[in-house]
């Protein structure tokens, strides 16, 4: 994870300072795995989609490939004791999704409504960026349902949204997650699941 993050500064800002690289920070632990993506740099390891690790004696991670922001790009879901996260990097935002840079309509519908939508309704969202203010007022566009109007009321009175909203809330308010929804429908004069997925996406770049 450490090193997806050093990956979007490098494919962000397509210039970084080399003193501050991955691999430099790590060649004093040279025995030290590096987890991620398999086009991320100084990865030593890309588990496969759905398969689990340990982090100590009591966290189980569980890689979830998600392919479309990024062709590498894994979500990681984790579990400790009754505790579960899922941290979504540039794939699913809180209210949102991230843009389809090296993927399709297609892969960012698998990767939301068929992965990450699988998961526990409890599941608590850590995405990668706090956007949920922006998100927010593309839903309004949308829909004007009261789980939105809760989750603009929450945005609009607090600065940070990570950790506060799980996979339930978001099928509830997040139009990429709700595709099948007439009203959702509507708004992109589109039936089909994929097709409201790339309108949507459209109408989102275009604010």
């Amino acid at each position: 994870m450490l090193e997806e993050t050093r990956r979007w500064w490098a494919f962000h800002l397509n210039n970084y300072n080399s003193s501050l690289t991955l691999p430099g920070q790590l060649s004093q632990f040279k025995d030290l795995p590096v987890i991620g993506g398999k086009d991320c740099e100084a990865v030593t390891r890309t588990p496969k989609h759905d398969e689990t690790f340990k982090i100590g004696s009591g966290i189980i991670v569980k890689a979830l490939h998600t392919p479309c922001h990024t062709q590498d790009s894994i979500c990681w879901f984790m579990e400790d004791g009754a505790e579960k996260v899922v941290f979504t990097g540039d794939t699913l935002f809180i209210g949102g999704c991230g843009r389809f840079f090296e993927g399709t309509p297609a892969e960012m519908h698998t990767a939301l409504n068929k992965t990450l939508a699988a998961l526990p309704n409890d599941t608590k969202v850590y995405p990668g960026h706090e956007y949920t203010k922006q998100n927010v007022k593309f839903l309004t566009t949308v829909l004007q349902t009261k789980p939105v109007k809760e989750l603009q009321s929450f945005a609009e009175n607090n600065e940070q949204t990570q950790g506060k909203f799980t996979i339930g809330d978001e099928k509830e308010y997040n139009v990429f997650m709700k595709l099948d929804d007439p009203t959702v429908q509507k708004a992109t004069g589109k039936t089909d699941a994929v097709d409201v997925m790339g309108a949507l996406r459209e109408m989102k770049n275009s604010m």
